[in-house]
């Protein structure tokens, strides 16, 4: 079974950071499409960054483009997120998600992965 574990996520100041951490397994780690959501209260979901991991290729919303970073550990078969520069509006629940999809299908606002994991909760204040 696929799983996505998720981790990292807290209480931060403004202007802080934070990693979250998304460790895949139950299927082919390589040549697949990882991303990051997130989600407050009383707002639609939103996309963040995506990685295709045959390539490390990213892409990122426009809101968190020069303060998120993501990344991989191939080894480990762990996609990061890191956040920093962190402000108010970052506040919500944030989801890992992946799903098989070829490189040219891996962007922000391609189709819904199919894997999602639990979610964590940031809060910056």
């Amino acid at each position: 079974d696929v799983q996505l574990v998720e981790s990292g996520g807290g209480s931060v100041q403004a202007g802080g950071s934070l990693r979250l951490s998304c460790a895949a397994s139950g299927y082919t780690y390589n040549r697949n499409c990882m991303a990051r959501f997130r989600q407050a209260p009383g707002k639609e979901r939103e996309g963040v960054a995506v990685i295709y991991t045959g390539s490390g290729s990213t892409n990122y919303a426009d809101s968190v483009k020069g303060r998120f970073t993501i990344s991989q550990d191939k080894g480990k078969n762990t996609v990061y997120l890191l956040m920093n520069s962190l402000k108010p509006d970052d506040s919500g629940t944030y989801y890992c998600a992946a799903d098989l999809f070829p490189a040219w299908a891996c962007y922000l606002g391609s189709r819904d992965p199919r894997y999602w994991a639990q979610g964590t909760q940031v809060t910056v204040s």
